[in-house]
């Protein structure tokens, strides 16, 4: 799941370089942390949330197959 929130993230971004996706887990939830440079924020949140959204119903939606919750984070 990591690998496909980082795919997706540097698509979207200016920056790639700076793209940062950091995994944990809790239990039965993994809660990927994604990290981009400052000026790219608004490019992987879009108009009213909606590529986040958009991320992260992608990501769940991969990791259904393993019955797992995933959380995807976007920090500044």
């Amino acid at each position: 799941m990591k690998e496909l929130v980082e795919i997706i993230a540097k698509a979207l971004v200016d920056s790639p370089d700076e793209v940062v996706v950091t995994e944990e887990t809790e239990g039965n939830t993994i809660i990927l942390k994604l990290k981009v440079a400052q000026e790219d924020m608004g490019k992987v949140i879009g108009k009213q949330g909606r590529i986040a959204k958009a991320i992260r119903s992608v990501v769940k939606a991969a990791a259904s197959k393993d019955d797992k919750k995933i959380v995807v984070d976007i920090l500044q």
